[in-house]
């Protein structure tokens, strides 16, 4: 059963109500009362059936204004691509002496990027890696020789996004102490991002619901109407 707070902030938003998306992050705002920064996360219903490969959504976005976490960034590669990627801000970069390390069991780290000629030694880690969700991955823009802007794009908040078994997409979006027009050009840029990756195959309506709610608070419904 949900605990007291939660509750006396429940009564604040209206389940039924489908808010702008100004109105429905000001409401995310004010029924976040976890003592620490909450992340403000977005669920997206998409109108896409995840059993066809064809309808798979994917991709990756910039947010505008960050997501308020510095991602910890791991590249693989060699010479001049791994000099480039460490003059662009990766905190780890290697190629034997890394996949060494993390078949030891190390993992102090959140995204890995990897040139594509690395992909043969770092595909070996496939078990390990992909079951963390950290595999590199052309479609996620980790697998490059543009290692440089790749990390510079993770560091500015590039998060990826992806369809999961029920037809959603989860993700991240700030923190609560962001300014609230900070969140609302985020969610702006996510859901612009997934009308782009619309499949071509999905019928009828895309976007079929979206909330907004903080870590441990109550979900906000948002307009779709403004998004189409």
């Amino acid at each position: 059963m949900p605990g007291k707070k939660y509750q006396e902030a429940a009564k604040l938003i209206d389940k039924e109500t489908l808010y702008d998306p100004e109105q429905a992050i000001e409401l995310v705002k004010q029924t976040a009362k976890a003592k620490f920064d909450e992340t403000v996360e977005v669920a997206v219903r998409l109108g896409v059936d995840p059993k066809k490969q064809d309808q798979a959504v994917r991709g990756v976005v910039v947010l505008p204004h960050g997501t308020g976490k510095t991602k910890r960034v791991l590249v693989f590669a060699k010479g001049d691509k791994a000099r480039e990627a460490e003059a662009a801000g990766a905190d780890f970069v290697g190629d034997q002496d890394m996949i060494n390390r993390i078949q030891q069991g190390w993992f102090d780290f959140d995204v890995c990027v990897a040139t594509p000629d690395m992909m043969s030694e770092v595909g070996k880690l496939g078990r390990i890696l992909g079951g963390k969700g950290l595999m590199p991955n052309p479609k996620a823009g980790t697998v490059t020789f543009d290692v440089a802007k790749a990390v510079q794009e993770i560091k500015a908040g590039k998060i990826e996004y992806r369809l999961d078994r029920a037809g959603q997409i989860h993700a991240p979006i700030g923190k609560v102490s962001f300014d609230a027009d900070k969140l609302v050009a985020n969610l702006r840029a996510l859901v612009d991002a997934l009308n782009r990756a619309k499949p071509a195959s999905a019928k009828g309506v895309y976007l079929k619901n979206i909330a907004v709610s903080s870590t441990m608070g109550p979900s906000a419904r948002v307009n779709t109407q403004t998004y189409r």
